[in-house]
């Protein structure tokens, strides 16, 4: 009897294998540094956190933490935003960049929530995103943020960090989030935006990036390529100077 040829194996490949290995390292580090991640934007519930979204596009939460106070006063659900109209809105946010094209769609969006939703947030990746002003980033945010979802939105502090330590690296915001659900532990999944996030917020920041004292800094690729490389600090853990 011929022998049977063996069976191809089912190992992943080293390089995926190594790259599941380096995410799971650094989500347990920004998990050891932030145990509790969330939202820097204030909201009192989905349809707050979902205003809040679409106002924060091109513009800080700072900004946008400041002028949602007076907004949700007087328009904390769909109904009392849309009886305020596009010239109340506008008014209430025009310290916010783009706040005229902003105070459109949010009028528009919650004529949408109110004749077809019964002035409730959906909760399906496909009904948000049909809303005005609504995205896929502004969707995975919801998504995550509201309804527990482990989706992972791109903004571009995700990007950057995604793409200068080569945790996942794309060429579009959409190829990074494949990658990162490829490669992100089921474990961090829900956390991963928020410890991104603030990572690329306060430590990898796109100016000037604080190598120094990143918990992640031996993970990276760019401090591997430019720091490390010009003779600056150790890696994290290796004995250098931030250690």
């Amino acid at each position: 009897m011929p022998e049977r040829s063996p069976r191809p194996s089912r190992s992943r490949p080293p390089a995926a294998s190594a790259a599941r290995a380096k995410a799971e390292a650094i989500f347990e580090r920004l998990a050891a540094a932030r145990p509790d991640p969330h939202t820097e934007l204030v909201y009192r519930d989905p349809f707050t956190l979902l205003v809040a979204v679409v106002l924060s596009a091109q513009a800080t939460d700072a900004s946008v933490n400041k002028a949602t106070p007076a907004l949700f006063a007087v328009a904390p659900t769909p109904q009392a935003m849309l009886a305020l109209g596009e010239e109340g809105i506008r008014e209430k946010i025009q310290t916010i960049g783009l706040y005229r094209s902003k105070a459109k769609n949010l009028a528009e969006l919650c004529r949408t929530l109110v004749e077809e939703y019964g002035g409730r947030v959906p909760r399906e990746r496909e009904a948000l995103e049909k809303l005005p002003g609504v995205g896929r980033k502004t969707a995975n945010v919801v998504l995550n943020e509201a309804f527990g979802e482990p989706t992972i939105a791109v903004d571009t502090h995700v990007f950057r960090v995604a793409n200068r330590t080569g945790l996942a690296p794309g060429k579009t915001p959409l190829e990074v989030e494949k990658k990162l659900h490829e490669v992100v532990p089921e474990c961090f999944r829900k956390g991963a935006h928020h410890w991104l996030v603030l990572h690329g917020r306060y430590v990898c920041t796109a100016r000037k990036p604080a190598c120094p004292s990143c918990p992640i800094r031996d993970l990276c690729d760019h401090y591997a390529r430019t720091v490390a490389t010009a003779g600056g600090d150790a890696p994290a853990g290796k004995g250098g100077k931030g250690s």
